[in-house]
């Protein structure tokens, strides 16, 4: 059983805070929850870090983070031959994300929650699009896992293909290898023959 279910979206219920064992029917329910929460408190997201089975490389676990989680690479910052002026720094190792697990393909739990961020927050009317927060990854993320399950599943269908042809390529291989061995011996005795009959005429 799930420790906890959470309320139903548009159900009047306030959404309310992440914490650690809160858990969510689907990996979309989980995003747009801290989607919404936040938009509420002023930040926007991105996904992060993607945790896949080593069995058949399902996706297990999954990340959401603050936008401005990490730093921007050295070689951006560093560049001499820049052009145009570098554009503004926009990550600066904000350690606010949610973790999110699967539990047997039934529902997903968060496993950790930061909610401390190292920036100011943004107000309703800075974010882009007359208040609307942006989000990274708009297609679904379900839908992507599906995808990606179908890529997987097709690779292990090639593998499979694969592995017939070498056979089928063994088994030719050895089948010719074998006629020519058999050539091999009646070649010989062909010249045996040939020589008994020089002899006898001898």
């Amino acid at each position: 059983m799930p420790p906890m279910e959470i309320p139903v979206k548009g159900s009047g219920a306030e959404i309310s805070e992440p914490f650690a064992g809160m858990v969510f029917p689907s990996l979309d329910d989980a995003r747009d929850f801290y989607y919404e929460y936040a938009k509420r408190v002023g930040f926007t997201i991105r996904t992060n870090r993607i945790r896949h089975s080593l069995k058949n490389m399902a996706i297990i676990g999954r990340d959401f983070v603050c936008s401005r989680e990490g730093f921007r690479a050295a070689k951006h910052t560093l560049k001499k031959d820049r052009v145009l002026p570098p554009q503004p720094i926009t990550r600066d190792g904000c350690k606010a994300m949610i973790r999110l697990a699967a539990r047997g393909g039934r529902y997903w739990e968060v496993t950790k929650f930061v909610r401390e961020h190292n920036h100011k927050l943004m107000t309703s009317c800075e974010f882009p699009g007359a208040g609307d927060l942006p989000i990274v990854n708009i297609i679904s993320v379900e839908e992507k896992d599906k995808k990606i399950q179908g890529l997987y599943d097709e690779l292990q269908r090639e593998r499979e293909r694969s592995a017939a042809f070498q056979q089928q390529l063994q088994m030719i291989l050895k089948d010719l290898e074998e006629h020519a061995e058999f050539m091999s011996i009646r070649v010989e005795d062909i010249v045996n023959s040939m020589k008994e009959i020089e002899l006898r005429e001898l």
